[in-house]
């Protein structure tokens, strides 16, 4: 049986924005090799490889050159593949079983929505190294994970906040330079412009083969988290102003944060 594999942009309602993304549904558990193959053949930010597990889905993402722990908005791509080709019930949850934990997807008010696990930075002196590749003097900083230690794994994320929008769009960051100052994740946010978001954010990750993210569903366990506290409220609307650009609904609740967005299909076909 050929494997089916798309090409879904996700956190956008046209083609062409937000954060694209590979998903690849296969009969059985392929090896690791094969799969980091693929994921490096498509060149996307992730490829995510589903395979059907009980009542729901294993789910594994890969960047061109590493596997990681969690992923947002390939996991969108994957649960509007599965719904969008009739896979999964139109109005089913679908659960997906990772690397941290179950997560769930659903439908609801026109977007689909991500349960993921809230993922809050504690409070850290960013390195120099770090400051100085993106050129920035942050009004705060923090670590996800422990914390301690500036070589991260891929769980972990620098959160740096900037003093306004337009300082986070002007980052310009040396991505050589950032590359060799941290293994860590790298958001960088400020408050929003106007009334229409709350927030805006960025995302680096040279270490994990992403120099910028378009849209990164998991930092938002991050920024949701972060941001509801300071603002005081739970629902709140975010821009991630790449280049690509995507907006997205987070509501934090106690240790999860529900990530809502949309998708879009470019391309579907088989592996050969």
């Amino acid at each position: 049986m050929p494997s089916p594999l798309w090409h879904i942009d996700a956190f956008c309602e046209q083609p062409f924005g937000g954060n694209p993304a590979a998903v690849c549904l296969l009969g059985a558990p392929a090896e690791p090799t094969w799969m980091q193959g693929l994921a490096a053949e498509m060149n996307l930010s992730e490829t995510a490889f589903l395979v059907r597990q009980g009542d729901g889905f294993a789910l594994r993402w890969f960047t061109p050159t590493v596997e990681v722990d969690l992923c947002g908005h390939a996991t969108l791509a994957s649960a509007h593949a599965l719904w969008e080709q009739g896979l999964v019930d139109a109005g089913a949850t679908i659960r997906f079983q990772t690397r941290s934990g179950e997560l769930t997807a659903s439908r609801r008010d026109g977007l689909i929505w991500l349960d993921l696990p809230a993922l809050p930075a504690v409070p850290v002196k960013a390195p120099p190294a770090v400051l100085a590749a993106l050129e920035i003097t942050p009004t705060w900083a923090g670590i996800t994970g422990s914390g301690r230690d500036p070589v991260a794994s891929s769980r972990e994320n620098y959160l740096l906040v900037l003093a306004n929008a337009r300082a986070v769009r002007d980052v310009r960051p040396d991505f050589s330079a950032l590359r060799e100052a941290t293994e860590a994740g790298v958001i960088i946010t400020s408050r929003g412009e106007d009334s229409s978001y709350h927030f805006i954010s960025r995302y680096f990750a040279p270490s994990a083969g992403i120099d910028e993210d378009p849209v990164t569903g998991s930092a938002h366990c991050t920024l949701g988290p972060y941001w509801a506290e300071q603002l005081g409220i739970a629902n709140l609307a975010a821009f991630q102003a790449s280049p690509r650009g995507g907006q997205l609904w987070v509501r934090v609740s106690d240790e999860r944060v529900r990530v809502g967005g949309n998708a879009v299909t470019v391309v579907r076909g088989n592996l050969a």
